[in-house]
């Protein structure tokens, strides 16, 4: 299924977000070198919203314990994050973004 996340203008550079889909799952949108990025916003380590965090080197930087995951793969980068998140294929169409799930 097809979901609009948000328009491409609503994601800065430097801060992540967090779009809740009609289904109630939560993801976290990024842009990073000119590029669109989505993954699930929970933190697979622990109980921790992804969009609250920040991303430094195409990793997304967990605001609770400072692990971190590819935001273009979804594998753990750093410790204490171990299980990958999952990540989405990000399309923009007439200024929106979209993705499949």
């Amino acid at each position: 299924m097809e979901h609009i996340l948000c328009r491409a203008e609503d994601v800065s550079d430097d801060e992540p977000l967090r779009v809740t889909l009609a289904d109630g799952h939560a993801v976290t949108v990024y842009r990073w070198e000119d590029n669109f990025y989505c993954t699930d916003d929970l933190c697979t380590h622990g109980d921790a919203s992804l969009a609250e965090g920040y991303v430094e080197d195409g990793a997304i930087i967990c605001p609770f314990h400072l692990g971190s995951f590819c935001i273009k793969s979804g594998a753990p980068r750093a410790a204490p994050c171990s299980e990958p998140i999952a990540v989405y294929e990000v399309n923009e169409r007439d200024g929106n973004l979209l993705i499949q799930r």
